[in-house]
């Protein structure tokens, strides 16, 4: 019976020690599945220590930065996921070249809306006139188009009734 105890309490132990002397998973090998995990985010790198994953580097988007994490935090016997993955802020979007003759034309458009036999055109601060206007309306437009200061008012092409 006596026999029995120690064989059963040796085996215990023994097995004991087995299950304790069961080697950890080493940082290497974590950190070669963590890296073949995020490799489909380029400009993200890792490092593990303990087990501890540390993301770093790059990304356009925050999806990558995310998706980065998610595949880390997959794999085996990680136990936790550091991420300092930045995310690069969008270009500026580029400037909106607005000419001189921009805010003119917006200008003759609102004068010329009362004249609907006129049409003016703007070039270069030139504004020529073209149509068909009677003489004291044309006056009128004429005191309208002059107050807008442009370079020149060429009305060779309007023929005034």
């Amino acid at each position: 019976m006596k026999l029995r105890h120690l064989t059963t309490s040796i085996m215990a132990i023994g097995l004991f020690f087995m299950v304790a002397c069961k080697s950890k998973p080493k940082d290497s090998e974590i950190m070669t599945t963590v890296s073949t995990a995020v490799q489909s985010t380029p400009g993200v790198t890792a490092n593990v220590k303990e087990g501890v994953v540390t993301l770093s580097g790059t990304v356009s988007t925050e999806e990558e930065k995310t998706s980065a994490e998610k595949a880390a935090k997959s794999v085996k016997d990680v136990k936790s996921v550091v991420n300092n993955i930045t995310v690069t802020p969008p270009p500026p979007p580029a400037p909106v070249a607005v000419t001189a003759d921009d805010s003119l034309k917006t200008a003759v458009a609102d004068v010329v809306k009362d004249f609907p036999g006129v049409k003016v055109d703007v070039k270069d601060g030139v504004l020529t006139v073209t149509g068909e206007e009677k003489a004291d309306r044309w006056k009128t437009l004429k005191m309208a188009l002059d107050a807008l200061h442009p370079k020149k008012v060429d009305a060779k092409g309007l023929k005034v009734k």
